[in-house]
Parts: C-alpha cells; structure tokens; sequence
C-alpha cells in the first residue's frame, strides 16, 4: 500500500490525475465545518473559489458589533494569493491534505513518472501539477506528493536541494565575496548563476523556491 498520513502543508498547482489503485480513498461522504476563528497560518479549507492556504490571520473586534476576521489566503491550484473577510460566527469547509510516498523514476516531455514501491505500479504526473519544481527531483528519491479529493496539487521539496554542477566557466581563485555571476549548468539540465570561484564537479545548494545559488558544499 502507499504510505499515507494526512497534514496541513503547502501545496503547488493542481491537476486532476488518476492515482495509483493502492492509493487510500481520502475524503468521505461528509465535510468537517470550521469556524472562521481557527483560521490560524497553515490552515486550509476550501470554498466556492477555490483551495486555500491560510497565510495570515487578523481579528478586528468593532465596539459591540461582531468581529471582522480578515486572511490573506494563498489558492493552492494556482498559488495566487488574495484577502478574504468574514464576520464571527461564520464558517467554512475544512479539508485535509494527505501526502502520499512516492519514487521518482524519470521526466519526459510533458509528465513526471513514479513508482508505487509497495506494488511496483507506475504512474505519471503532467508536470503541470509541479511547475518548475521537476528540475529539482532526483532520481530515484522518495518524495510525498501532497493529495486532496483525488487531485495532486504538488509535490513536497526540500527548500535547499543539493546538485552537481556539470559544466561551468573557468574558477576565478580568491573571488569569493564578489557580487559577479556565471551561467552554470547542473547535471540535469537546470541553469544557475553561480559566483565566479565556483567550477565543474562542484557541489552548491540551490534554493528551490527561486532557483538561485546559496552556497557551495562537499
């Protein structure tokens, strides 16, 4: 069976995608309200618009009246992020985010390949679901693939990726506090700028959010 266990977490864009039959049903046939009060960072719930991300909670008390709850949400299908306001007393649709192991096999084209490894079962994801993120999977890795109502809305990436630089420019000795860059060419394809004392065969980590150069490690 894959390995399941539902949490909140991050998510990344979406699409629908047919899961593995060893994947546990997720959801029920009922939905879990949540007050708006509870709407704390890390939150999500889902509503007309869309699945959201609660990224930060404000709670305006005016004089006798009702309170003002205002979130600024993050849209986990498209990452967008927008303000939502609510009075005390209203509620939303809770839902849960299972993440689900996975092994990263290889990428073609258009889609990311796993392998279910309680069963051996491949399957694949349009790397539409992930974005840019799929320059950043290795292969053979176990990653979990964060799953909501039958859909993979991302896959879950350390935010510091460790990679090999394949080939880069000549090494400039002693330039190591200078603010000038060249291109550098990682061992699966992906283009960092990268400081001038840096060569080919080192090793840097790389910031997986913005896909820029951090450091330099053994």
């Amino acid at each position: 069976m894959v390995d399941a266990r539902v949490s909140k977490t991050r998510g990344a864009c979406s699409m629908r995608v047919r899961l593995p039959p060893s994947a546990p049903a997720l959801g029920g046939e009922y939905e879990i309200m949540l007050n708006v009060t509870e709407l704390r960072a890390g939150a999500t719930f889902k509503d007309s618009q869309g699945i959201w991300e609660v990224v930060k909670y404000t709670h305006t008390k005016m004089g006798r009246g009702s309170a003002t709850i205002r979130v600024k949400v993050k849209n986990l299908k498209n990452l967008g992020v927008i303000e939502k306001t609510f009075t005390s007393g209203q509620k939303v649709d809770e839902i849960d985010i299972a993440k689900k192991k996975a092994q990263f096999l290889y990428a073609n084209d258009d889609d990311i390949v796993f392998m279910d490894n309680a069963t051996f079962e491949q399957f694949n994801l349009p790397k539409a679901v992930v974005g840019r993120k799929d320059k950043f999977l290795k292969e053979g890795d176990i990653y979990n693939l964060m799953v909501t109502e039958d859909q993979v809305l991302g896959i879950e990436i350390s935010k510091l990726v460790i990679m090999k630089i394949a080939d880069t420019g000549p090494a400039v000795k002693g330039d190591s506090v200078s603010s000038v860059t060249k291109d550098a060419t990682m061992e699966n394809g992906l283009n960092v700028k990268v400081p001038l004392f840096i060569k080919s065969g080192d090793k840097i980590k790389v910031d997986s959010r913005s896909g820029e150069y951090v450091e330099r490690t053994k």
